[in-house]
């Protein structure tokens, strides 16, 4: 499953020169923990998140850590102290591929997802959970036949037997495969593969053993 299949689209975002406050209460409306930053061209420059604005003078939560070194002192400064949501926003430059780690690595529960530089959606912590909590409902989580179809053939891509003459058709959710392989452990191998991919419910094995030639 891939980030698509569970973003939401019509993404919230503040800009890098706007006042922190202005940031602080579009958390506040829109109840979420964490905004994505981005330019006037619509690009992804950075996230701010609960965890940027804590820390603040306003409030007098600002770190007073006299044994960190100039460098770190002087980031603690203008997190605390900086106007701009640009000076306190954590930077993000490449693809957002691995959602998950992501999410760990900066201790944020929202993740804008990037396509060709611009911000298309967004997967919260929240989206994860409702994956899992109807990964078996039937009823919530329809996928076409299309994309189970190309799930599984994406799966085995990669395994030498994938090239083999036999087809799979998925109707309904059901996948039919037709066709040959060269053993039994093969079938048996196309068979789970089938069964292993998420959203076929059901696997209808017809596949015969060809016998093996010279050069294959």
């Amino acid at each position: 499953m891939q980030a698509r299949d569970v973003m939401v689209r019509g993404v919230i975002s503040v800009g890098p020169d706007i006042p922190v406050q202005i940031a602080a209460n579009a958390m506040v409306r829109n109840c979420v923990s964490a905004l994505p930053v981005i330019n006037i061209y619509a690009k992804l420059v950075g996230i701010v998140s609960e965890g940027d604005l804590i820390r603040r003078v306003e409030i007098g939560t600002e770190r007073r850590r006299p044994l960190m070194s100039s460098d770190a002192q002087a980031k603690e400064f203008v997190k605390s102290h900086a106007k701009r949501v640009s000076d306190v926003m954590t930077r993000e430059e490449t693809p957002l591929r691995e959602i998950v780690n992501l999410m760990e690595k900066h201790s944020i529960k929202r993740v804008p997802i990037v396509q060709d530089e611009l911000v298309v959606g967004i997967v919260s912590r929240v989206n994860l959970l409702q994956v899992l909590a109807r990964a078996h409902d039937n009823t919530d989580w329809v996928e076409s036949d299309r994309v189970l179809h190309q799930r599984f053939i994406d799966s085995i891509k990669d395994q030498p037997w994938a090239a083999r003459p036999f087809n799979i058709i998925v109707k309904d959710r059901c996948a039919v495969l037709w066709g040959f392989v060269y053993s039994v452990d093969e079938k048996t191998a196309v068979r789970v593969a089938a069964e292993a991919t998420p959203g076929i419910e059901s696997v209808s094995d017809h596949l015969g053993i060809a016998p093996q030639t010279s050069g294959i």
